[in-house]
C-alpha cells in the first residue's frame, strides 16, 4: 500500500514565488550550500506560512530540457513532507525532459522515489552539459554525485554518470 500524499500543514501554501521573495529565496538556498548562482525567482514555486517561506524549489529552462532545482525546506519544517511535495509539484510543471544533480545516495534515493533514473552523459542535452561539466570532472575525481532525469522512459546511450 502506498504512503499517503503528504499533505500542507495548517496556515501554509504553496505559489509561484514573487519579486518580493528573492532575498528569502537566497537565504534558503546559501544556508543549504546550493548553487545561487542561477537563481531567478520567476522560475521558484514556494511553500510559505503566510509570514515565511519554508521551502522552495525552481525549474530551470533550457533548450531542449529544463533542471530541477535549488530544493530546500528550512531546517525547522524538514520530516512533515514538505521537499516531497514541492518535487512532486515540480515534476507536475515541467513539460520537457526534466534532469538534476544531487550528491550522495540519500537524496538520489529521494528523488528514485519521485521517479528519476540516473542520467546518461550523452543524454543530457549540450546546455545542460555544459552546465554540469564541473559536476561531471567532480564526479570523475570520486565524489558521489548523480545526475537524474524524468521521465525514465528518455533513451539510454553510454556513460553513465551516477
Amino acid at each position: 500500500m502506498a504512503a499517503p500524499a503528504p499533505q500542507l500543514p495548517p496556515n501554509c501554501r504553496l505559489r509561484p514565488a514573487q519579486a518580493a521573495d528573492q532575498w528569502a529565496l537566497r537565504r534558503l538556498v546559501l544556508g543549504a550550500f546550493l548553487d545561487p548562482t542561477q537563481i531567478r525567482w520567476s522560475q521558484f514555486w514556494v511553500i510559505d506560512t503566510g509570514e515565511q517561506i519554508i521551502a522552495c524549489g525552481q525549474l530551470r529552462e533550457f533548450p531542449g530540457a529544463q533542471e530541477l532545482g535549488s530544493l530546500v525546506v528550512a531546517r525547522p519544517w524538514r520530516g512533515q513532507g514538505l521537499g516531497s511535495l514541492l518535487s512532486d509539484h515540480l515534476i507536475a510543471q515541467a513539460h520537457l525532459p526534466l534532469f538534476l544533480e544531487c550528491l550522495g545516495q540519500r537524496l538520489a534515493r529521494f528523488y528514485q522515489h519521485r521517479g528519476f533514473v540516473p542520467a546518461q552523459w550523452s543524454q543530457l542535452p549540450a546546455a545542460l552539459r555544459r552546465k554540469f561539466a564541473l559536476s561531471y570532472l567532480a564526479w570523475r575525481w570520486g565524489l558521489p554525485l548523480t545526475i537524474m532525469v524524468y521521465p525514465p522512459s528518455l533513451p539510454s546511450p553510454t556513460a553513465e554518470i551516477s
